[in-house]
């Protein structure tokens, strides 16, 4: 997976895009990264002296697509409650 250098679409594999990402789904960070840039980073297919690593459910192929969903979704919707927050004086 890889996201467009705009940041506004997410590459899954070779047939499918992942287009309309908002902005604000990067503002809702895990230290030094979006929560969106953390899944992207853990559900990477990678090899290893062991073998291949792939977090990629096979009883369920619609998993990693529902998953980015619920990420940008839950982003979006903690920074909107952040940002409404009253400011601390």
């Amino acid at each position: 997976m890889k996201l467009s250098p705009d940041k506004r679409s997410l590459r899954v594999n070779d047939s499918l895009t992942l287009h309309g990402i908002p902005p604000e789904a990067h503002d809702y960070r895990l230290g030094s990264r979006s929560a969106l840039e953390w899944v992207i980073d853990q559900y990477q297919i990678k090899t290893t002296d062991y073998g291949e690593s792939d977090p990629n459910r096979p009883g369920d192929p619609h998993y990693i697509v529902r998953l980015v969903g619920q990420v940008v979704r839950v982003s979006v919707e903690t920074v909107a409650l952040v940002n409404a927050l009253p400011e601390f004086r």
